[in-house]
């Protein structure tokens, strides 16, 4: 029985599938030929022509140069690479000090950074307009426009309960409590944006470039400011009812006081015996 037009198995999911794998070989590998994209997908030299010329005439790949070394009269192989420039993201990296903000393309690469001092108390910017001048800081260092972003991701301590949008686990972090905070970012930041545990991206970022590549489970202890882990299972992260999962730095420890009031104070359980703060006084001890 014929399928309709977008359902498993059909020629249009077939051919994003494809373009889909052919991306991420670019991005992987750097500039492919079509003959080597076929070979790594399995796909026809016809069929691979296709596909780079649908992703050229969108955009997302480009030519550039030839292969070189080919034995023979004749010109080198055409390659292609992933056109930079068809999207752009941004993240904000935020603790009660600083907001770190940074553009990059589609690639990967960094192409604009900004830092923003902000109040370590009650702050005299409101918070939307913290993160809308890093975030323009970062924009016009990269000589972009925000109308070129297509995605923010703000990372903090603590986590965003999913079921009240309040963050929690982060009294330290002055101005990001208000229950309509995010409502607020959403209306004054021109794409769609993401807001994550910043411990969880560090472990996203092992994941995929560093320590912990080819682990589908693995724990990432942080000691900075705070004490946090993140818990990756299965290759997922595992956020927790409340995005609790990983704050460690609360857990009730003989020794020290039980964290009573964790919306009010980052006193007390481990954090108090194995924090950033504990760590001078035991090394003049």
């Amino acid at each position: 029985m014929a399928g309709t037009a977008g359902t498993p198995g059909t020629p249009r999911v077939l051919r994003a599938m494809n373009d889909r794998a052919a991306l991420d070989l670019l991005l992987e590998h750097g500039p492919l030929s079509r003959t080597r994209i076929g070979k790594l997908t399995g796909l026809s030299k016809p069929t691979a022509s296709q596909l780079l010329a649908r992703l050229e005439a969108a955009g997302l790949v480009r030519a550039t140069g030839t292969t070189e070394g080919r034995p023979g009269p004749g010109p080198g192989a055409q390659l292609y690479a992933v056109n930079p420039a068809a999207a752009y993201a941004a993240a904000l990296d935020v603790n009660p000090h600083r907001i770190r903000a940074a553009v990059a393309d589609i690639t990967g690469r960094t192409v604009g950074r900004h830092e923003l001092p902000t109040p370590a108390r009650r702050p005299a910017v409101p918070v939307v307009q913290q993160v809308t001048d890093a975030l323009d800081g970062a924009v016009k260092a990269a000589g972009l426009t925000r109308g070129d972003l297509h995605r923010t991701v703000i990372a903090t301590p603590g986590a965003f309960d999913p079921n009240t949008g309040r963050l929690r686990y982060a009294s330290h972090l002055p101005g990001w409590h208000s229950p309509t905070l995010l409502d607020e970012l959403a209306a004054a930041l021109p794409t769609p944006c993401d807001y994550e545990n910043d411990v969880n991206l560090v472990a996203l970022a092992e994941q995929r470039l560093g320590a912990a590549r080819d682990h589908g489970d693995f724990v990432l202890l942080w000691n900075q400011e705070g004490l946090g882990a993140a818990l990756v299972l299965g290759g997922r992260l595992h956020r927790g009812f409340t995005g609790g999962a990983g704050e460690v730095g609360f857990l009730p420890v003989p020794g020290t006081p039980l964290v009573r009031q964790v919306a009010k104070a980052n006193s007390g359980g481990f954090q108090e015996l194995a924090g950033a703060q504990a760590v001078p006084r035991l090394a003049r001890e």
